[in-house]
C-alpha cells in the first residue's frame, strides 16, 4: 500500500510530455503553495487503492530547485499522510524521489495555474503510469479538464478511466 502510495503521491508532482512542454527552471520557482488534484487517471485497475478525498498539496521551492511535496489522502477509510523531496536534475521540469529510484516531471499546462502530472513506477513489480491535473483553485474547469485528457491521450491512456476526486480541506476517516 506504501508503495502505491507513493506512486500516486509523486504523480502529484509528476508531469506529462505530450504535445505539452515541460516547465522551466522559472516557472518552477513559481510553484511553492497550495495546489488541488482535479483529476486522475492510472493506467491499470488498483483495487486496493479507493480514493475518497484529497486535501490541498503544498509545494514549497527548496534551496538548490529541490521541491518538498506534502499532502493527505483518504484511501479505503484511512488518512494517509505523504511528505517527499523531490530532487532537481539537469533537465528542466525533471525531478527523481528516493535516490533516483522515482522519475517524475512538471509539465505546464495550457491553462494558466494548471500542470498536468505524470510518474512511471514500478508497483508490485509491474509498471504503472499515474497522470494528474493540479491547479491552484479547487474548482472544476472543463478546459483544463479537456488539456488533461488530450495530454493523457497523447501518451496512450485511455480517458475512460477519469477519477475527479473530492476535495477536503482536512482528512477526517469516515466523513463524507
Amino acid at each position: 500500500m506504501k508503495a502505491l502510495l507513493l506512486a500516486v503521491s509523486l504523480s502529484l508532482i509528476a508531469a506529462l510530455q505530450a504535445h505539452h512542454l515541460l516547465a522551466s527552471d522559472e516557472e518552477i520557482q513559481d510553484v511553492s503553495g497550495t495546489w488541488y488534484l482535479k483529476a486522475m487517471m492510472v493506467d491499470r485497475e488498483l483495487p486496493e487503492m479507493n480514493l475518497e478525498s484529497v486535501t490541498p498539496m503544498t509545494l514549497t521551492t527548496l534551496e538548490g530547485g529541490n521541491l518538498e511535496a506534502k499532502v493527505t489522502m483518504l484511501i479505503s477509510g484511512q488518512c494517509h499522510e505523504l511528505k517527499v523531496i523531490l530532487e532537481k536534475t539537469d533537465e528542466p521540469g525533471k525531478y527523481t524521489a528516493d535516490g533516483g529510484e522515482h522519475v517524475m516531471y512538471i509539465i505546464r499546462s495550457h491553462l494558466k495555474d494548471h500542470y498536468i502530472l505524470y510518474c512511471v513506477d514500478e508497483l508490485h513489480g509491474k509498471s504503472i503510469r499515474v497522470v494528474e491535473l493540479v491547479g491552484r483553485d479547487p474548482e472544476n474547469n472543463p478546459e483544463a479538464l479537456e488539456d488533461f485528457e488530450k495530454a493523457a491521450g497523447a501518451r496512450g491512456l485511455s480517458t475512460k478511466s477519469i477519477l475527479i476526486p473530492r476535495q477536503s480541506e482536512t482528512c477526517s476517516p469516515g466523513s463524507d
